[in-house]
């Protein structure tokens, strides 16, 4: 089977610990938001929504770290994220965290491996 990958953005885009690039996925025949950030030089993607409350996180648009660029906030609750795993933190998760989506860098752009992430 062949690799189903869409481009996101070039590599440039997504600096460490910084402003995230926004985008939409098909799932469950909807187009839901979702976001790409950098994090210890690694790529990663998450669904953009709180894992307490379907609300997305980014206090502006591709704004998801807090202030100390160590974690991911969510605008509306508070909770923190941990930028490489999703996992929650911290706030009203109750043991749930952001819904990872598959991503890879290649060659200086990042793509979504659209083969792995249905909904």
């Amino acid at each position: 089977m062949a690799e189903e990958l869409r481009l996101i953005c070039a590599s440039h885009e997504v600096v460490e610990a910084g402003k995230g690039v926004r985008f939409t996925i098909r799932r469950h025949q909807q187009d839901v938001p979702a976001f790409v950030i950098r994090y210890k030089g690694g790529v990663y993607a998450y669904l953009n929504e709180c894992a307490h409350v379907p609300a997305e996180l980014d206090w502006q648009p591709g704004e998801f770290f807090d202030n100390s660029k160590l974690y991911l906030i969510c605008s509306i609750h508070g909770a923190l994220y941990a930028p490489e795993s999703g996992r929650c933190l911290g706030g009203r998760c109750q043991g749930k965290g952001l819904k990872p989506l598959r991503v890879r860098e290649i060659a200086g752009l990042i793509y979504l491996d659209q083969q792995n992430n249905h909904g």
